[in-house]
């Protein structure tokens, strides 16, 4: 019976799991890990004071997690085990990862941008537009952005040493969410009802694209972009490369979170409302899964990933 049970334990952890998905449920105070592979959550562990933001380190197996209303920030491993805490005050939000550059929060009512090393120490720390909430970092580390909401604007930093590079207005009112995607940073423009294309090295607004009533966040996979509209419980296609938009789809009740799936055959998406996360497919654009979640499910951050060989 005892190596039945061992037997057991190890099937269930996400050690041994596929593709993994980290999502924050507000109103829940909670953190899921949810197995890809099997549909499944696999693990949770209780965050008290309404957790939101989150972003998942594959290459460390590490995942960060803040409590908005009280800016303490959970560093979690894929099993939901508490690892380490720090209190950063009430106003950190956003969060990013990225490999040799720590982890960058955002501070919404100090408009800063820290960026913290492996003990969670401050490296540097810069100022931001007013109200920054999401965070992003380019692929080979170089740039960190930030959509800083209330300044109607992107700041970008050199992510080594903080220096800000280019304050770049976006095309709407109030971007929150931002994406880093083929040398471009996309924001979703909530109050804009549209998404920004800004260009990191020019430091120069490229395009934007027609979105659904309040967009939230932006993620990509199979070659397409996926933007969460709110008000309007969808998510809007659009192509990349040329920007038009080829279909809105309907996903569930106040969609926020968004990130690709590993395998980049389609996308996961945290709907607040409908208490759920729903896999939609990125070639066929029908949602082929969905997930029952605790109450709040919000996951705003790079939630998903493949855990590297241990």
């Amino acid at each position: 019976m005892r190596r039945l049970l061992l037997t057991l334990i190890c099937l269930a952890s996400p050690a041994t799991a596929g593709d993994l998905a980290f999502v924050t449920s507000q109103n829940g105070n909670a953190l899921s890990v949810v197995d890809l592979d099997s549909l499944s959550i696999v693990a949770s562990a209780p965050i008290p004071d309404a957790p939101a933001p989150v972003a998942y380190d594959a290459a460390t197996g590490r995942v960060y997690v803040i409590a908005a209303n009280s800016g303490r920030l959970h560093v979690l491993d894929q099993e939901a085990r508490t690892l380490a805490q720090a209190d950063l005050g009430e106003g950190a939000f956003g969060l990013a990862v990225a490999a040799h550059r720590g982890v960058f929060v955002t501070d919404w009512y100090g408009a800063t941008l820290t960026r913290l090393d492996s003990q969670l120490a401050s490296v540097w720390r810069s100022d931001t537009g007013a109200a920054p909430a999401g965070v992003a970092v380019s692929d080979d580390g170089t740039f960190v952005a930030t959509a800083d909401r209330d300044a109607d604007a992107v700041s970008i930093f050199d992510a080594a040493t903080g220096q800000l590079l280019h304050r770049v207005p976006t095309a709407g009112p109030h971007p929150f969410g931002v994406t880093f995607h083929k040398g471009m940073f996309f924001t979703a423009d909530v109050q804009g009802n549209s998404v920004t294309v800004i260009d990191p090295v020019a430091g120069q607004r490229v395009g934007q694209i027609e979105t659904g009533s309040h967009p939230y966040a932006v993620a990509f996979a199979g070659g397409r972009g996926f933007v969460t509209n709110q008000y309007a419980s969808s998510v809007t296609v659009f192509d990349p490369e040329s920007l038009e938009v080829l279909e809105e789809v309907a996903v569930g009740d106040y969609p926020e979170g968004i990130a690709p799936l590993p395998d980049g055959t389609g996308v996961a998406i945290a709907n607040w409302d409908s208490d759920s996360l729903v896999i939609l497919d990125a070639a066929s654009l029908t949602i082929r899964d969905e997930i029952t979640m605790p109450s709040g499910p919000r996951a705003f951050g790079a939630f998903t990933g493949r855990p590297a060989p241990q």
